[in-house]
């Protein structure tokens, strides 16, 4: 036994070598994969999905910044005297997540296997201290942040990118098979609601279902069967419909959205007054900083109902604008995907791009009428500074992926 494992172990150590000097001859500066099947394409390369997603990426973030300095003013003087101190933080956040998308393109997205399982715990234990009354910061009947002072953060939204890569790297490892339930699909299914449970305790339904929409489409890219997540997604939906039922002010919020004129001024309201906004923005807009539902008609105009602000400041060709954005990351997050070097990279790309596309539909959505109010952010132009920074760094990591493609 211990002869054939040093005969196996000579012969792979051998094909490691040679396709590595394979390698070499044709990109000097070429690596194996991990798993030994290749090399890995140089670094450096610039490839077309990699400055695609670099050109939608710094179009997305412009804009955010530029609607936060129209979109701000007025929460800003309700808390302050100036009119710039949220656009202040607002650039500041964006400078950090700058910093954090130039670091993670280089750095190689292997090396996030090994922390995977600390950050995920980390992010579980950030959540758990969410929940308690004496720790979490609460705000408007939700208790989802914690910090002090002026430095407060978010841990739903760290826990979005940490759960993409615990779970990529638990589908990749090179043991675990997805006809084994037991090792691939049982333990997502758990993590999923553990994390969903956490999140309900502040609560937040948006970011449950996000969470499970991304675990969901990891899953069927990792090959699970349709009948497994068909009856896990059944499951889910019920005890959705449950919390809905059973929860007065969810049960309101739904009826809200289903027949705004029913009280339009209470659950309807931000809904019709969203409406109101891009109707009056008509095809090319009132202008940059001409909108009048910030100025208190549209409770949470600068985060939740951003889109709301674009589509009444820069009409529809804006709203078309921030969309084709956001289809042009779904493509070439895609793409990305099945072109990765490995299936590690696969699924993170699968499960970033789904991550901001669902989001991101969420959003746009309950902008337009389409979804309910779920109290989530579009991605990368509503303000807050710890979901830009960490959807800038999840696009660092796609990014690393796309320069590394077949």
């Amino acid at each position: 036994m211990r002869d054939g494992a040093v005969v196996s172990a000579t012969r792979h150590a051998r094909t490691r070598q040679v396709a590595l000097q394979d390698a070499r001859r044709s990109h000097p500066t070429a690596r194996l994969a991990p798993d030994g099947r290749g090399p890995r394409p140089p670094m450096g390369r610039r490839t077309g999905p990699f400055l695609v997603l670099i050109l939608a990426l710094a179009a997305l973030v412009l804009l955010g910044l530029v609607m936060a300095l129209s979109a701000t003013a007025a929460p800003s003087l309700s808390g302050t005297d100036s009119a710039w101190s949220l656009f202040r933080s607002q650039a500041m956040w964006l400078g950090v997540g700058t910093v954090g998308v130039l670091v993670l393109l280089r750095l190689d997205y292997h090396r996030w296997r090994r922390p995977a399982a600390l950050g995920m715990g980390a992010c579980l234990l950030l959540l758990a201290l969410t929940a308690l009354p004496s720790v979490g910061l609460s705000a408007n009947g939700a208790r989802r942040w914690l910090g002090t002072g002026s430095i407060v953060f978010q841990p739903s939204e760290l826990t979005k990118l940490a759960f993409i890569v615990f779970v990529a790297e638990l589908l990749s490892r090179p043991d675990r098979h997805m006809e084994d339930t037991r090792s691939t699909l049982q333990p997502v299914l758990i993590l999923t609601g553990v994390v969903s449970a956490l999140l309900m305790m502040q609560p937040h339904l948006g970011a449950c279902l996000l969470i499970a929409g991304v675990a969901t489409t990891m899953l069927y890219f990792a090959g699970a069967r349709l009948s497994h997540l068909a009856l896990a997604g059944t499951v889910g939906a019920s005890l959705t419909a449950l919390l809905v039922a059973y929860s007065p002010w969810r049960r309101e919020r739904v009826l809200g959205f289903l027949d705004p004129w029913q009280d339009p001024l209470g659950n309807g309201y931000q809904t019709l007054r969203s409406l109101h906004a891009m109707a009056a923005g008509g095809i090319d807009g009132l202008g940059l900083g001409s909108g009048r539902a910030k100025w208190g008609f549209l409770p949470y105009a600068h985060t939740d109902f951003i889109f709301a602000v674009i589509g009444e400041e820069l009409g529809l060709a804006g709203s078309l604008f921030v969309v084709t954005l956001f289809v042009v990351i779904a493509a070439t997050g895609l793409t990305v995907a099945l072109r990765a070097p490995d299936r590690f990279g696969m699924l993170l790309a699968v499960g970033i791009t789904s991550w901001i596309i669902l989001q991101a539909a969420l959003n746009i959505g309950a902008a337009v009428a389409v979804f309910p109010v779920v109290g989530i952010t579009l991605p990368l132009l509503s303000f807050g500074g710890t979901s830009l920074v960490t959807t800038m760094a999840a696009m660092g990591v796609l990014l690393n992926v796309a320069r590394q493609i077949r």
